[in-house]
């Protein structure tokens, strides 16, 4: 869930005419689906492509012509399923979104990526790869690293008189409290709160900051009571905007990355608790869109007794069923998520090289060598917030139910948010969508 996800209608135009012009149903041949050159593979991503000349690279070096098709993430979603449904071709590499895991593993629209690569070498590599592993397989590989992090205005807390940045909840609600109350800005805090997944992934994180997760291995809430963390949670949130006026009122209908670009990046407030990993250097540290310029920073997520996990919602790339060449597509993967391509698609080695909206590799190595050039601003923090503290959602891999639970999560916490019900109310119609979903 990252901000990559960027409509563009012409691809959108692309991909609904491959799958109409797809190849339907027709069974391949062994020979041409292990076919690794002389051949070209449709990669469908929300994204723009790496540059031509990476891309061209690739293909001299093996005989693979790479289509690139672009489309926005929701689009994509439905494309993705109505070609899985009518075994209908439409790529041979695709988006596989942390969320969507379960669902495509149980569905058995993807093939297992351990059948072409080695995931058990890349698991020290790719800290996100837990995310991706439904029933012992892994279904796609992180391309991106994602992860919510905590970002402050350092200059608005030091205006308040905070010299000693909080590492606890309670200490970092008391010091909002003080940047309000000394009225540095009036709302020192950005929650997205409208009806939207960025609503559910912010009260994850908060959740797991109180120290606790969402469901158990078989789907169960663990939210449910008064003193479980992510009831805490909930009620800390809600009472931030409905409570303490700690969150601007127009928050109610604000989505996440509105939020990051019309609030954190303009001084509007002095934190962002569930912020974009990446964000202070691809958002804040720009003069076109910012004008907080070097005034933002990664804090530790404080949580109850001390700092707590950073909940991980990176995107990934798998081979569909229907794919026409997926050895072919394999090798791309591969080299797609090759550490120094990422580094070099997130500016390690130059403009020239980069991938319009690429922040931040999964490789750890690929991370370590963005930092080392001075390339990512926090680039240190970022690596070991994705090596020690980046946790996956759900630890046992998103349940195939997932996306009707996370509207369950955003429609009762945005009602609870304006006051047309209660939190209790909430979380009760949240674990009772848990409990039938999982039965």
């Amino acid at each position: 869930m990252t901000s990559s996800r960027i409509l563009l209608s012409a691809g959108a135009v692309v991909l609904v005419g491959a799958l109409t012009t797809g190849c339907g149903g027709k069974s391949k041949s062994s020979a041409e689906s292990s076919k690794t050159t002389g051949v070209t593979i449709t990669v469908a991503l929300a994204t723009e492509p790496p540059p031509q000349a990476s891309i061209d690279a690739f293909t001299k070096s093996t005989g693979i012509t790479v289509k690139w098709t672009n489309t926005d993430w929701d689009s994509l979603q439905t494309k993705i399923a109505a070609a899985a449904t009518a075994k209908t071709y439409f790529a041979d590499a695709t988006d596989v979104d942390w969320s969507r895991v379960g669902q495509l593993g149980k569905l058995n629209w993807f093939y297992p990526m351990d059948n072409y690569l080695d995931t058990k070498s890349l698991a020290g590599e790719m800290p996100q790869l837990t995310s991706f592993t439904s029933d012992g397989k892994v279904i796609g590989i992180p391309y991106d690293a994602s992860f919510l992090v905590t970002t402050v205005n350092k200059k608005l807390f030091t205006k308040a008189g905070i010299t000693t940045m909080p590492t606890t909840i309670d200490e970092y609600t008391n010091d909002l409290k003080q940047i309000k109350s000394k009225g540095v800005v009036q709302y020192p805090l950005n929650i997205p709160f409208a009806a939207a997944e960025g609503l559910s992934t912010n009260w994850y994180q908060t959740t797991a900051a109180f120290g606790g997760t969402i469901l158990d291995g078989s789907g169960k809430p663990q939210f449910a009571t008064a003193d479980s963390p992510g009831y805490k949670a909930a009620q800390w949130m809600v009472d931030a905007i409905k409570k303490n006026g700690l969150v601007p009122p127009g928050n109610i209908n604000v989505a996440d990355s509105q939020g990051q670009q019309t609030l954190m990046a303009k001084g509007q407030v002095a934190s962002t608790f569930g912020d974009y990993s990446g964000n202070v250097g691809s958002l804040y540290s720009v003069p076109a869109s910012s004008t907080v310029v070097d005034q933002v920073e990664y804090l530790p997520t404080p949580g109850v007794s001390g700092i707590g996990p950073n909940m991980s919602n990176p995107d990934g790339i798998g081979i569909p069923r229907q794919a026409k060449y997926p050895a072919a597509a394999a090798k791309f993967i591969d080299w797609f998520t090759n550490g120094q391509n990422q580094a070099d698609f997130a500016g390690a080695s130059g403009p020239d090289k980069v991938m319009p909206g690429y922040f931040l590799p999964s490789r750890l190595t690929g991370m370590t060598e963005l930092t080392q050039k001075g390339k990512l601003i926090g680039g240190q923090q970022l690596g070991d917030l994705l090596k020690n503290s980046a946790k996956p959602v759900f630890p046992q891999g998103a349940p195939s139910w997932y996306p009707e639970f996370s509207k369950s999560v955003y429609t009762n916490l945005h009602a609870a948010a304006t006051g047309s019900m209660s939190v209790d109310d909430a979380i009760k119609a949240i674990a009772g969508t848990a409990n039938k979903l999982s039965s």
